[in-house]
């Protein structure tokens, strides 16, 4: 089993926890609004073949929110500076939910060090017919329930939540995700008319019985990034990273592969 080395770095005047593990070439993934996660088995199946590079960003975590922290556009230009300090080029660029709204931004504003994208369930867009959902109007529990396909994922995430030391953090991510992204009805029409500037191979990855963004926002993106791949993941909710990761980190691996 690879062990993933547990760091620290300054950046931005933020100091934030990084995860880094394996040998290759680089992936960084951009987590979601749970914050960093555990290393997950998927992470260990990308390890065996990719350098993998998981930063936590500044605010999550229960970490202290940057002043300059009001965007997704400021998260992007975050893991640029990232990029730059770490000097990793032909990256292969993964992001998770939350995650991959700003790496679409990321790679709009400059993909130079890209050598791929990868897109899992994200928000960003808005889908032909559906109107966005209003998280302050829906219970936390719903949310999470809605979350997975599995009822007892989303029993065991509830479960985590609600963990002594845990609950401080999952409150401090939701409030920072509230400001990111909920009170923009989870999307940019900004950024969506600039997709057509995202020239790197992209993989869009989306579970088939996602409901907090269903699979049309996948065609949606696979649509507006000219040759993006669309891999439907079955049975599997919002989250194919954990509710299906072999299958996640196979696809993955392959479409990195072949970039």
């Amino acid at each position: 089993m690879i062990e993933p080395i547990y760091s620290t770095i300054t950046l931005c005047g933020a100091a934030i926890e990084m995860k880094r593990a394996g040998a290759g070439r680089p992936m960084l993934v951009l987590h979601g609004g749970g914050g960093s996660p555990r290393f997950l088995p998927a992470m260990q199946k990308l390890a065996e073949r990719f350098e993998v590079f998981i930063p936590q960003a500044p605010g999550f975590g229960g970490t202290p929110v940057p002043d300059w922290l009001e965007t997704i556009a400021d998260l992007a230009n975050f893991y640029l500076e990232f990029l730059e300090q770490f000097d990793l080029r032909q990256v292969h660029l993964v992001g998770l939910s939350l995650g991959g709204w700003t790496a679409a931004e990321l790679a709009v504003r400059d993909a130079s060090r890209i050598a791929s994208l990868t897109l899992m369930d994200a928000p960003g867009v808005k889908a032909p017919g559906v109107e966005p959902r209003d998280p302050s109007l829906v219970s936390e529990e719903q949310i999470t329930r809605d979350t997975y396909f599995n009822p007892k994922l989303a029993e065991d995430a509830r479960a985590r939540a609600r963990a002594s030391g845990n609950q401080a953090a999952h409150e401090a991510n939701r409030r920072l995700v509230a400001k990111l992204a909920w009170q923009h009805r989870n999307h940019d029409p900004q950024l969506q008319r600039w997709l057509s500037r995202i020239r790197v191979p992209t993989h869009i990855v989306w579970g088939e019985n996602d409901r907090l963004f269903p699979p049309v926002y996948g065609e949606t993106w696979a649509k507006a990034i000219a040759g993006a791949r669309l891999t439907i993941v079955p049975r599997c909710g919002h989250l194919p990273i954990q509710e299906q990761p072999d299958i996640f980190a196979a696809s993955v691996a392959e479409f990195c592969a072949e970039a």
